[in-house]
């Protein structure tokens, strides 16, 4: 049982997005920067893309969870720690590390990758308006933590090379707990996050052992 109702979860996106205004449009701008920068395959654009992945978790653990979605649930404050924690991770395994190389290969979890990243984007707000969850009462891109994961399952998809399994650890769990919140909330666009963490990783196991056998990636 939920400590809110779905009326209040409601209230909540609308405050939070009036509040923050007009960063959602810079969360579209980044993202858009790091779609664009899965062309370049350099050194910076891979540190670029961590970067703005880093930055939304950042975001997002501390101003939505941290301060706007935990008026309504203390447990917030947990997500907000787990969402921080993600966000420090992306930039020690993706800016200082670089253990994370973004780019376009054929294969089915690259085909996957492209999907999440369009539906985070662009289905996930239309499905919302589409269901009665017009502007400012749904989630958005970049800023709130259902996109966010889809989005981050997505481009760590678009890789080239093995992707630190730590990272995959807390977006599998917020897959699992936002995607069965959903289901209570009725938030249909964020059905399919209850599968994505499970998609992704079984993706990336198979391509990864795929490429360590010399396998082209199906």
């Amino acid at each position: 049982m939920l400590p809110f109702t779905p009326e209040q979860f409601l209230i909540v996106f609308v405050n939070y997005n009036h509040g923050i205004w007009p960063i959602q449009i810079a969360a579209y701008l980044l993202g858009g920067i790091a779609v664009t920068s899965l062309f370049l395959t350099t050194p910076a654009s891979d540190r670029a893309i961590a970067g703005i992945l880093a930055a939304m978790w950042l975001w997002t653990g501390f101003f939505y969870h941290g301060i706007w979605f935990a008026v309504i649930n203390k447990a917030a404050y947990v997500f907000a720690a787990l969402f921080m924690v993600q966000g420090c991770y992306l930039i020690y395994a993706g800016v200082y590390r670089r253990q994370i190389r973004f780019g376009l290969r054929c294969g089915l979890a690259a085909w996957a990758g492209a999907a999440f990243v369009v539906y985070a984007a662009i289905a996930y707000p239309l499905i919302g308006m589409a269901t009665g969850h017009a502007y400012p009462a749904m989630p958005m891109f970049g800023v709130t933590p259902c996109p966010v994961t889809i989005f981050t399952f997505g481009m760590l998809l678009l890789t080239v090379d093995t992707v630190p399994r730590g990272l995959l650890v807390i977006p599998v769990v917020w897959s699992l707990i936002g995607g069965s919140a959903a289901i209570l909330l009725n938030v249909p666009q964020d059905w399919l996050l209850l599968l994505s963490g499970c998609i992704a990783v079984a993706l990336m196991v198979v391509r990864d052992r795929r490429a360590i056998q010399g396998v082209r990636p199906a």
